[in-house]
């Protein structure tokens, strides 16, 4: 590189190849009219060729920029950029030699650096070159002040890299400061400059220049998420062998002979901790009086085993509780714990049930040593159907059986397992293996039913404690018409009707509220949201009164709790039945008057619209009549034609028998139609009025039912 200065700045840098060919032209252009130096045997070629030779010259002028200069400028222009010494001055330079030479020297310090004093000390040029290079050939011809020109630099990529830093923060040349002649010289082979985005934008179309934009940034976002990718790509992989690499060695040192299984240690491999059930007692666990007393036998031997075991007794080591769901087996399990003050061991069958080979096995055994260990103790087993199920060969679960395997040792194997007593819970005992409810494991069966209309009246009171509620409330009411109500279900009753009294912003719950929950689980929702037009509401009025009067007036019926045109759920009214007692079992004349409190609907609708404007709204009574002759013909016996004979599989009967029981049951069907026919004829007046009052009150109690039965008029609501 050849670095030039001049009275005004900037300094600028040039590649010396180009400096070369410069004052190559520069030397032919002032010879040939000034210096006689220039009749060299080099510029006489030149001479010899006029024509390429000033080719050459405007060329070279053309690229630099110069090419508009003429003879005196270019005087000018070597005068002010290279200033020559006078003929005096020239030969005493160096010692009498000439005023050229080549330094290999990048700054005028490097030598004050390197060796501690000024060059100009030295009468030799150390630095010389011993063949002269074309620029000083050239320089010998001219009298110019000494140049350096460095013919050996030493590039790194960190002064690279400080050249662009300094290329990119260097303000640009003003047009003022820098000769209009200079500006293609300055700026030739300056290099590759970094252009600005809104630079490249400005020879492109206006139209086209947000697309280029959107293009650019894209590409952009794209190769620095290219980047990133590529980054995070090393880190992803070390973590994830890592973490192979812990598995392995977790594997390697919990199962011998470096075999790779994985066990796990939650749920009961890790430490049992028995609760203390102290305050949950049998007065707590209403409806189930039978229950009760057959688990007395339990809480006594646990807390006097002595008493039964004088006489060489042994009480049984599992009690297995079957019922339906929400009965309270779970509460009675927990109860004889904390009757016993006993510690309770909590178990599900499914944790017992693992995809890994051996873990429920594991987890059996655990459970009954720590129990062994704190005995006497009960450990219940809620849903025992599916680890006690009945054992099968299976290809696809060929250790299926060890879980239950291990419970069979456990309860009664060769070890002795005293002062543990196993509670069983399940709703299927039919699925139980037969080798876990025989004697000496599950000694004790005891079912624990839905309760009666006393157990519903019991469990409702014992949860109406704990809610505020009017006293005039009648629970047994709300038993009654509770029929196949579990204690889970009356529980929720209570909470829904607490919740109701909360949205209607009263301070405590009514049996208005309570009746609501009862329809709300029985029959779901009220649709209040329903557009009914008038004449369906009369249509359904006329049909639920239907129900009702044959209801009312025909004998061995149970009686009506409440009608309504109201819709809810599926259907657009109702009228519901009360029973007095829960009935055990039912005689031909109930069943016969259940079939026509059926058959009132249809018939009402027919009385008074005719039989062409008859609806699909009597479709589930007459599936509920159906099913009642059905069975009065197959099961009960009820039929004198076919006798008493049970057809429990009509397929397998011949066809005249197929046809004989089909035609009893019409027979029973049309029997039940014609005296709901007749009912209704004769108490046309009162049907009229009870249709009007439900159109009016839409729902209506049994008290009100029967003063519109009894022609008197209801109080304004």
């Amino acid at each position: 590189m050849f670095s030039l200065s001049t009275t005004v700045q900037p300094q600028v840098t040039v590649p010396l190849s180009h400096l070369i060919n410069v004052l190559h032209s520069l030397k032919s252009s002032v010879g040939s009219s000034s210096s006689a130096s220039c009749k060299s045997r080099k510029h006489k070629e030149r001479a010899a060729d006029p024509e390429l030779h000033c080719a050459e010259s405007v060329w070279n002028l053309r690229e630099l920029g110069l090419s508009d200069l003429g003879t005196q400028q270019l005087d000018e222009l070597v005068t002010r950029v290279l200033p020559h010494l006078s003929p005096q001055e020239a030969p005493l330079a160096f010692g009498g030699q000439t005023a050229w030479r080549t330094s290999h020297l990048s700054t005028h310090s490097f030598f004050h650096n390197k060796h501690g004093f000024s060059w100009s000390r030295v009468l030799t040029p150390v630095f010389s070159r011993l063949h002269p290079s074309p620029l000083q050939s050239v320089f010998t011809d001219l009298q110019y002040r000494p140049a350096l020109v460095q013919t050996r630099g030493f590039k790194t990529l960190r002064s690279k890299t400080r050249r662009l830093q300094s290329a990119f923060k260097r303000p640009a040349d003003s047009e003022g400061f820098t000769p209009s002649f200079m500006k293609g010289f300055l700026t030739r082979d300056k290099g590759i400059e970094v252009e600005s985005l809104d630079s490249m934008v400005k020879n492109i179309p206006d139209g086209q220049q947000d697309a280029f934009k959107r293009g650019f940034a894209d590409g952009f976002l794209k190769a620095q998420a290219l980047t990133q990718q590529t980054q995070d790509s090393p880190r992803r992989t070390r973590l994830i062998l890592l973490v192979l690499l812990l598995v392995g060695l977790y594997s390697i040192s919990k199962t011998p002979f470096i075999s790779v299984r994985f066990r796990t240690t939650s749920g009961l491999d890790s430490a049992l901790d028995p609760a203390q059930l102290k305050n949950v007692t049998f007065e707590q666990v209403k409806g189930v009086e039978e229950a009760k007393n057959e688990l007395q036998e339990v809480v006594e031997f646990l807390k006097n085993p002595q008493k039964f075991t004088a006489l060489g007794g042994k009480l049984p080591k599992g009690v297995l509780l079957v019922g339906p769901p929400g009965t309270g087996k779970t509460l009675l399990a927990r109860a004889v714990a904390g009757e016993a003050d006993v510690p309770f061991y909590y178990a599900s069958g499914s944790e017992f049930d693992e995809m890994f080979v051996g873990v429920g096995a594991s987890r059996i055994r655990n459970l009954f040593r720590e129990a062994k260990a704190n005995a006497p103790c009960v450990i219940f087993i809620d849903e025992l159907d599916s680890v006690g199920g009945k054992r099968i060969e299976s290809p696809m679960h060929p250790y299926s059986r060890q879980t239950i395997n291990q419970l069979l040792a456990e309860m009664d194997g060769f070890k002795p397992n005293e002062g543990v007593i196993i509670i069983g819970a399940t709703n299927f005992p039919e699925a139980l293996d037969n080798a876990l409810i025989r004697p000496g494991r599950f000694d004790m069966q005891v079912t624990v039913p839905k309760p009666d209309v006393k157990g519903r009246t019991e469990i409702l009171n014992w949860y109406l404690k704990k809610i505020k509620v009017d006293p005039t409330i009648e629970a047994n009411i709300i038993a009654r018409g509770t029929v196949g109500f579990s204690g889970a279900d009356l529980e929720n009753l209570v909470n829904q009707a607490a919740l109701k009294a909360v949205v209607d912003g009263k301070d405590m719950v009514t049996m208005k509220e309570l009746e609501f929950a009862k329809d709300k689980i029985l029959m779901g929702p009220e649709r209040r949201s329903a557009e009914i037009d008038d004449k369906n509401k009369r249509i359904t009025a006329y049909h639920e009164s239907g129900h009702a009067i044959v209801a009312f007036y025909t004998k061995d019926a149970m009686p009506i709790n409440k009608a309504t045109i109201m819709p809810r759920g599926p259907s657009l009214g109702h009228v519901s039945m009360l029973p007095e007692n829960d009935r055990w079992s039912e005689t031909r004349s109930q069943l016969l008057a259940q079939m026509d409190v059926s058959m009132g609907g249809r018939v009402a609708e027919e009385i008074i619209f005719g039989h062409d404007y008859i609806t699909t709204g009597a479709s589930s009574d007459f599936d509920s009549a159906t099913r009642i002759a059905k069975m009065m013909v197959t099961r009960y016996g009820m039929c004198e034609k076919l006798g008493i004979m049970t057809y429990t599989d009509l397929a397998a009967q011949s066809p005249e028998t197929q046809a004989a029981v089909e035609q009893e049951i019409r027979v029973l069907l049309k029997e039940s139609y014609e005296r709901a026919k007749a009912l209704l004829k004769s108490h046309a007046k009162e049907h009229k009025n009870l249709a009007d009052a439900l159109l009016m009150y839409e729902t209506l109690d049994a008290k009100e039912i029967q003063l519109v039965l009894e022609g008197k008029t209801l109080e304004t609501r």
